[in-house]
C-alpha cells in the first residue's frame, strides 16, 4: 500500500472515530512530510531503521 494510500484509509478510521480536525489537521500535515521524505512509496518498503532515521532527522527542526 502506497503511503498516500494508508493515509487516507487512517484519516478515514480517525474521522469515525470522532477526531478533531484539529487533530486530522496536524496529522496530514505530518503524513505529507513522511511522504515528501520517502516519497509515496509502498509501505512494505520501509523499515524500522529508516523510520528511526526520518524521526532523528526530523526531530532536529523543533
Amino acid at each position: 500500500m502506497l503511503l498516500s494510500k494508508a493515509w487516507a484509509s487512517f484519516e478515514a478510521d480517525k474521522r469515525i472515530e470522532g477526531f478533531s480536525p484539529q487533530t486530522l489537521k496536524a496529522y496530514r500535515l505530518q503524513s505529507l512530510l513522511l511522504i515528501d521524505y520517502f516519497k509515496d512509496i509502498e509501505m512494505k518498503l520501509l523499515d524500522t531503521n529508516q523510520l528511526k532515521e526520518y524521526l532523528a532527522i526530523s526531530g532536529k527542526h523543533l
